[in-house]
C-alpha cells in the first residue's frame, strides 16, 4: 500500500497531518497518545474532509470538526482543464461494468427486444455498478443466483410481466400471480429485481419491493433492507432513504445497510453527507471495507483529488486492501491529468502486488496514451489487449474498435470489425457505429445501423442514439432530424439518452436556442430528468458566446433537478464572465456556499474575472 500511496503521489515524502478544530476538541476526552503519528503543519488549507483514525473509534464520538489537512498530488490531478474530461465528468461510467456485462444480442429474442427502452430508465448517475458491489448477494446461493439471472435475463415470467405491465397495476399483477400459483421463491425474486436494475427500472423495483414486504412471501434478511433503501435513495432521495433506516428492524441494520447508503450519497455528490455516514460506519464499529474506501476515492475523485492520498494513507493504516476498481480510479485519476509515468507506476504496483489488468484498466490505459499523444504506447497496449487470435478474444473488440478508430487506424478498424461481422453481438455494433463515426466514414456506419435493423428487427432508442451522435459530430443536422422520426414511427420510446444526442445535434449545428428548447420541453413533460451532459453542451455554447443571463439559467436548472456538487457547471459559467468581460461579483462567495473549492484552473478563471472590477479611481475617470 506504501507503493501504492507513493504511486498516487511521489512528491509526498512525509506523514500525513491533522488538524483539529480547538473549540470543540477541548472537550474531547482523548489521550494525547492517541496522536502522536499526526503531524500538525501550519499554513495549510483545511478540508472539508473527516476521515477519522483509527485510534479515535475507541474514544468518544467525534464529530465533523475532525479534519484531515490535504496535500496535493504530485500531477495536480483534475487542476487541468480539458476537453477530454468532458468524457467522463459524471464519473467512471466505464470503470465498475466488464466490458461484456451487457451480452443483450446473445441472449434477446424478437418479442422480448421489444420491452427493452428508455421508458423509466434514468441514466442521470453513470458511476453506479452494475454488478453486486453493494454486497447485496454476496453469498454463493445469491451469486449463482446472479448467474443465473444473466443466463435467462429475459426468460423470467416474472420479470417479463413486471416489464409490461404500467406502474399503476403493478400490485394487481402480482396479486394476480400469486393466486394463479406461479412459484415466488427468493431465486425468482432476485432474477426480477436485478434485471429491473439492470434496466434502471427503479421505481417499479421499488414498488415490488413494497410490495414483498407487505406480503412477505419470504422471510426478510438483511440484504433486502439494503436493496429497499438502495431503491428508495434512489427514487425519492437521500433524506427519504435516511428515514427509511429508521425502520429497519436494529438486528437488520448492519454494514450493508450504511455501505449502501454511502454509496448512494457519492451518487449524489454530496460530500458532507458521505462523510457523516463514513464515519457513522466507524462510530457504529463496521469493519471499513475496500468498497467503502472506493466510495471516498470515487466522491474525491469527482470533488478534491488531493484528498486521495488522504484515503491511501487510510487504507495503509486500517490495513484495508485495494481492489481491482482501486487501481481503476487511480490509474484514471492520473491519466487524466496527463501523468503517464505516475499511471505506469501505479500499474507496476498493482502487478506487484499480483493483480493482472483487465480489459477495462488495459483500454483505459490505451485511452489515455492516445490522449497523452503517445502514439506508440498506445498501439503496443492495444495490441496487447488484441491478442494472438481476435478472433478467439472476441471480449475486446468492443474496446479496440473505437481505440483504434481514435488512433486513425481505419485498416484496423475494419479487421476487428471483420472478426465480428458474421454473428455482430449488440454492443459490438455500437462500437462499430462509434469507430467508423470517429474516421469520418458515415457510410459505414450506417450500413452497421441498417444490419442491426435487419437482424434484430426493433432496436431500442439506445442504439438510434448511436448513428445521432455521429449525425451530431458531423453536423448533420439533416439526416439527424430523418432518423430522429424514424425512431418515433418505429415506436421507440424517447429518453433521456435520445434527448442528449438531439441536444447536441441541434448544438453542433450551430442551433443553440432550439437544443435548449428541446431540452426545456423533455424535462417538463416527463418525470425522468434529462442527462448532465445535455445540460452541460448547452451552458458551454452560451458561454462561448459570453451570453451571462441564459448561462446562468442554464446553472440555475442543473441545481433546481439536483446536479450539485460538480466542479465543471462552475467552470463553464465562469468562462461566460470571462468571455464577456464581465466581472462576476460574489462568484467566490457562491461556491463556498455550495460547499465547492476552487482547483487551480477555476482559481485562474476567478482571478481573470477579478481583473474585470472596477477601481475607485477608473469609477471616477469613466
Amino acid at each position: 500500500m506504501w507503493a501504492l500511496r507513493r504511486a498516487a503521489n511521489p512528491m509526498r515524502g512525509h506523514t500525513q497531518c491533522i488538524a483539529i478544530s480547538g473549540t470543540y476538541f477541548g472537550n474531547l476526552d482523548v489521550p494525547s497518545s492517541n496522536l502522536r503519528d499526526w503531524h500538525h503543519e501550519k499554513d495549510h488549507h483545511i478540508s472539508g474532509c473527516c476521515i477519522l483514525p483509527k485510534s479515535f473509534s475507541h474514544g468518544p464520538s467525534i464529530s465533523a470538526n475532525l479534519f484531515i489537512r490535504s496535500r496535493n498530488l504530485s500531477s495536480q490531478a483534475g487542476a487541468k482543464s480539458s476537453d477530454r474530461e468532458n468524457d467522463l465528468e459524471d464519473g467512471f461510467s466505464d470503470l465498475e461494468i466488464p466490458p461484456e456485462t451487457d451480452k443483450v444480442g446473445q441472449i434477446v429474442s424478437k418479442k422480448d427486444d421489444e420491452l427493452i427502452s428508455e421508458g423509466e430508465t434514468s441514466e442521470e448517475d453513470p458511476d453506479e455498478a452494475a454488478d453486486n458491489s453493494l454486497g447485496l448477494s454476496d453469498t454463493e446461493s445469491d451469486i449463482n443466483v446472479e448467474k443465473e439471472s444473466r443466463r435467462k435475463r429475459f426468460t423470467s415470467p416474472l420479470f417479463k410481466i413486471l416489464m409490461e405491465s404500467p406502474r399503476q397495476t403493478v400490485n394487481s399483477v402480482l396479486d394476480k400471480w400469486v393466486e394463479e400459483g406461479n412459484p415466488l421463491g427468493r431465486g425468482e425474486i432476485s432474477i426480477a429485481i436485478l434485471n429491473l436494475r439492470k434496466w434502471r427500472f427503479y421505481a417499479k423495483a421499488l414498488q415490488f419491493i413494497e410490495w414483498l414486504e407487505a406480503k412477505k412471501p419470504n422471510e426478510p434478511v438483511e440484504r433486502d433492507y439494503a436493496s429497499h433503501l438502495d431503491l428508495v435513495a434512489k427514487v425519492h432521495g437521500l433524506q427519504r432513504a435516511e428515514k427509511y433506516i429508521d425502520k429497519i428492524p436494529e438486528s437488520f441494520r448492519g454494514e450493508v445497510i450504511y455501505r449502501t447508503l454511502l454509496a448512494n450519497c457519492v451518487a449524489a455528490v454530496n460530500v458532507t453527507k458521505a462523510e457523516e455516514v463514513f464515519n457513522k460506519i466507524r462510530d457504529l464499529g463496521f469493519p471499513i471495507t475496500t468498497f467503502a474506501c472506493n466510495q471516498l476515492l470515487l466522491l474525491y475523485k469527482r470533488v478534491d483529488q488531493k484528498k486521495i492520498a488522504d484515503v491511501l494513507l487510510m487504507m495503509e493504516k486500517e490495513n484495508v486492501k485495494p481492489s481491482l476498481f482501486t487501481y481503476r480510479l487511480l490509474i484514471d485519476t492520473k491519466g487524466r491529468a496527463n501523468d503517464i509515468s505516475g499511471m505506469e507506476q501505479i500499474i507496476e504496483t498493482m502487478k506487484g502486488e499480483g493483480v493482472e489488468p483487465d480489459l477495462v484498466i488495459q483500454a483505459m490505459v490505451a485511452k489515455h496514451y492516445i490522449f497523452g499523444g503517445l502514439n506508440e504506447k498506445a498501439e503496443a497496449a492495444l495490441k496487447e489487449m488484441e491478442g494472438d487470435d481476435i478472433m478467439e478474444n472476441r471480449a475486446a473488440c468492443k474496446a479496440l474498435l473505437p481505440l483504434y478508430a481514435a488512433l486513425g487506424k481505419a485498416d484496423d478498424v475494419g479487421r476487428v470489425w471483420k472478426a465480428c461481422e458474421a454473428h455482430p453481438r449488440l454492443e459490438e455494433c455500437l462500437a462499430a457505429i462509434e469507430a467508423w463515426g470517429k474516421l469520418g466514414q458515415i457510410e459505414n456506419a450506417e450500413v452497421v445501423f441498417e444490419n442491426m435493423l435487419k437482424t434484430w428487427k426493433k432496436l431500442s432508442s439506445k442504439y438510434y442514439n448511436a448513428l445521432l451522435k455521429v449525425y451530431a459530430n458531423h453536423k448533420l443536422l439533416a439526416k439527424g432530424k430523418e432518423l430522429a422520426k424514424r425512431m418515433s414511427d418505429y415506436g421507440c420510446k424517447i429518453g433521456p439518452l435520445t434527448w442528449d444526442a438531439l441536444v447536441k445535434l441541434h448544438v453542433e449545428a450551430g442551433e443553440v436556442e432550439k437544443a435548449d428548447s428541446i431540452l426545456q420541453k423533455a424535462a417538463q413533460q416527463n418525470q425522468i430528468k434529462p442527462l448532465y451532459s445535455s445540460y452541460i453542451a448547452i451552458l458551454d455554447q452560451y458561454s462561448k458566446r459570453g451570453d451571462i443571463h441564459n448561462a446562468e439559467k442554464i446553472f440555475h436548472r442543473l441545481r433546481q433537478i439536483g446536479y450539485v456538487g460538480r466542479m465543471r457547471q462552475y467552470q463553464s459559467l465562469l468562462q461566460a464572465y470571462i468571455n464577456a468581460k464581465t466581472p462576476a461579483y460574489g462568484f467566490r462567495e457562491r461556491m463556498k456556499a455550495d460547499n465547492m473549492f476552487p482547483n487551480k484552473a477555476v482559481a485562474a478563471q476567478l482571478a481573470a474575472v477579478d481583473a474585470f472590477k472596477k477601481s475607485q479611481i477608473s469609477d471616477l475617470l469613466d
